[in-house]
């Protein structure tokens, strides 16, 4: 399955670390985001990676190239900061079957193989990972407003008045109709093209959309405090591995000593 990291962002509100970097090259636990983006999608399938840069983009095509793991990255540049909508179209010339969508800001350690295997089924057009949060945080985010059925009904970005506390996370699995439906979208009242919108258009227009709920963590990295949230649920993550791995071993040598006793 192809893969799309949206990575064009400034990402002003993480100053001061991004004053000499683009969002996506910023570290987490001794990798970039980007790094972690790319890592989690080889391990879904990834057969290439399509990355949307913008801000500072010779960083990112410096320090990758061509290609990630020996999967294949294509880069297309979104000249202006549109939305996310609009930054997706940058790429719909390359992307011709089903297709993960991952915001290139986010750290996941949760059940991302869930989403793509709704869409292997192929019983709906779109599925996407969402997380129940703080009725008074949800206004912050994409709302999703479902039925009984586990499918999507309703998407609304950052509503006064929020329909549910079921936000969407960042990362989606699409078919190409997507892109059909972000040529439609019109600027919303920020003046960007949102994702919201598109996939509101798809809704409309009878599509078949799945809600996937996370089982695990993410992290959108919009702040410093957001960086070192997610450092550290990481290092916590890789030291409990270690604390494991420690453990089977002495295991594996207790067990060697009896039978040689």
């Amino acid at each position: 399955m192809q893969a799309v990291v949206l990575a064009a962002g400034e990402g002003t509100r993480l100053r001061p670390l991004t004053e000499d970097k683009p969002k996506g090259m910023v570290e987490v636990a001794g990798k970039p985001i980007l790094t972690h983006c790319f890592e989690q999608l080889i391990e879904l399938g990834a057969s290439e990676l399509y990355v949307v840069v913008g801000y500072q983009k010779e960083q990112i095509i410096e320090h990758y190239g061509d290609e990630f793991e020996d999967v294949p990255i294509t880069y297309a540049h979104q000249r202006e900061q549109n939305g996310l909508a609009h930054a997706l179209l940058t790429v719909e010339e390359h992307v011709d079957d089903d297709f993960m969508l991952l915001l290139g800001d986010n750290i996941f350690q949760a059940n991302l193989e869930d989403v793509v295997n709704r869409q292997r089924e192929s019983r709906a057009d779109a599925a996407f990972l969402v997380e129940e949060v703080d009725w008074e945080e949800a206004s912050r985010y994409g709302v999703c407003d479902t039925n009984q059925y586990g499918e999507i009904t309703d998407v609304v970005e950052k509503p006064d008045d929020p329909p549910s506390n079921l936000v969407m996370t960042g990362f989606y699995t699409f078919t190409p109709a997507i892109f059909h439906a972000c040529h439609l979208v019109q600027p919303s009242d920020r003046g960007e093209y949102e994702i919201s919108d598109a996939v509101d258009l798809l809704l409309h227009s009878g599509r078949t959309i799945d809600a996937i709920r996370m089982d695990g963590w993410r992290t959108d990295i919009g702040y410093p405090e957001d960086r070192d949230r997610a450092e550290e649920r990481l290092l916590e993550e890789r030291g409990k591995i270690a604390s494991e791995g420690d453990e089977e071993d002495g295991d594996v040598v207790e067990a060697v000593g009896s039978e040689e006793s």
